[in-house]
């Protein structure tokens, strides 16, 4: 036997809820404010037990850390957040569905975190949804974790003069890679997602593939994931257009139809990126824009607030409008230039090709057109050579390969150096 303790505060309340559990079954508890004893039940009775908010909160904060299941072979575990995609998803996979919801990181300075698909509101109303129809919900709280894994590895990225994408790491290892454990825990025999992207099989294998709303396609966010666990997610979304998803949740009477969109880079919370760096230790200090021969032509409050392809905030006058081409952070100087600089026809990217392709239509940011490249294997991952240059490619930015709109391959694009080249480095010292 094992004894648990939940909590939960908000608005100057408090609840407290003590479990006593053998196996996969509650022998003893206190709690109050729920709206059925708890004594007899299974966890997953439980997490379908409601009540007054706060009570409820404290038994999910107890669930959370031990809950587990006997195995359903019709049981679908289902990410939560709150919003229209993943309500409809839950009424997707039926009255075995077990809805689970990852309580983030978010950063506490952000000025609307109530949108954030992660945040304490969105826990709430993803358990609304849940319990409205009968159906177990379970939160896990996994905010230290996040902010290790992913806030931290995005700071050092632009520490470094990187652009790194948080939802490529999030959603390509960290999220999943905790959803499918749970689904495990859970007895499910798989995890179903809103995310608008298929899971086709190509080239003998199961692969992530582009979605049919072409606006809405999430397939970019999911490159990273493994192709051996895609026998055990259900991307339900995944043919249709997110109008028809609203619509299909209003005929259902769902409350989440009318819900805005989430926020890409959620732990941010609304917030702009460039603050959330300065709040978190990446120094505002001056240091000189330069010109592709080292020569200063203007001054910036932060090598790290500019990213390759960014035109405005460099604050100088030219001939022709001028972007920032790369960052040099061991002198804390911007190099600038024309658009014409920022062209690239090669690049090295670190990863993994998902299957042997020698061509493929490589997307290098998210907002991005393909463009087709000769595709060159290498130990760590791949190298490209474009058949037109792309602009603005930045190291620290996913490379994704897709080849009849299946994801064959992904990885991060790597700068030459991670500090500036001798060359650099001696026409810096010529412009100073």
């Amino acid at each position: 036997m094992i004894e648990i303790v939940g909590d939960a505060s908000r608005d100057g309340g408090w609840a407290l809820v003590r479990l006593a559990v053998e196996g996969e079954r509650i022998v003893g508890a206190e709690a109050e404010g729920l709206d059925r004893p708890l004594e007899g039940l299974t966890l997953l009775e439980a997490a379908a037990v409601g009540g007054d908010e706060l009570a409820v909160d404290a038994l999910a904060n107890a669930l959370g850390p031990i809950f587990r299941a006997a195995p359903r072979p019709d049981r679908i575990a289902v990410a939560m957040s709150g919003g229209v995609d993943s309500a409809v998803t839950l009424l997707r996979a039926g009255r075995e569905a077990i809805g689970v919801t990852l309580r983030l990181w978010l950063d506490p300075q952000g000025p609307d975190a109530d949108r954030a698909c992660c945040s304490p509101e969105a826990v709430l109303a993803a358990r609304a949804t849940c319990h409205a129809r009968g159906l177990p919900h379970v939160t896990l709280d996994l905010r230290e974790e996040f902010r290790r894994a992913v806030v931290g590895p995005f700071v050092r990225g632009y520490a470094n003069g990187e652009t790194p994408n948080p939802c490529i790491r999030c959603n390509g290892s960290f999220r999943f890679a905790e959803l499918l454990d749970f689904a495990e825990r859970a007895g499910a025999a798989r995890l179903a997602t809103g995310h608008y992207a298929r899971i086709v099989r190509h080239r003998d294998r199961l692969l992530v593939a582009t979605g049919a709303d072409a606006r809405k396609d999430q397939s970019y966010m999911l490159a990273r994931l493994d192709p051996r666990l895609l026998d055990r997610i259900w991307f339900p979304l995944g043919e249709q257009t997110k109008e028809e998803t609203r619509a299909e949740a209003e005929r259902a009477g769902l409350e989440a139809a009318g819900r805005s969109e989430s926020q890409e880079a959620c732990f941010l919370a609304g917030g702009d990126y460039r603050d959330f760096l300065e709040r978190h230790g990446l120094p505002a200090v001056e240091g000189p824009l330069v010109d592709e021969q080292g020569e200063v032509v203007g001054s910036h409050d932060g090598y790290w607030r500019f990213t390759p392809g960014q035109r405005r905030g460099l604050g100088v006058a030219a001939s022709e409008p001028l972007f920032a081409l790369r960052s040099l952070p061991q002198s804390n100087a911007v190099v600038v230039g024309p658009r014409r600089s920022l062209a690239v026809r090669e690049l090295e990217a670190r990863g993994r090709l998902h299957v042997p392709v020698e061509r493929a239509e490589a997307k290098l940011r998210y907002n991005s057109p393909t463009v087709s490249a000769r595709v060159i294997p290498r130990e760590d991952g791949f190298g490209l050579v474009l058949d037109e240059p792309a602009y603005g490619a930045a190291p620290g930015q996913a490379a994704v390969l897709y080849e009849s709109g299946a994801v064959v391959g992904c990885g991060t694009i790597r700068s030459s150096e991670t500090v500036e080249t001798a060359e650099e480095a001696s026409a810096l010292e010529r412009g100073t």
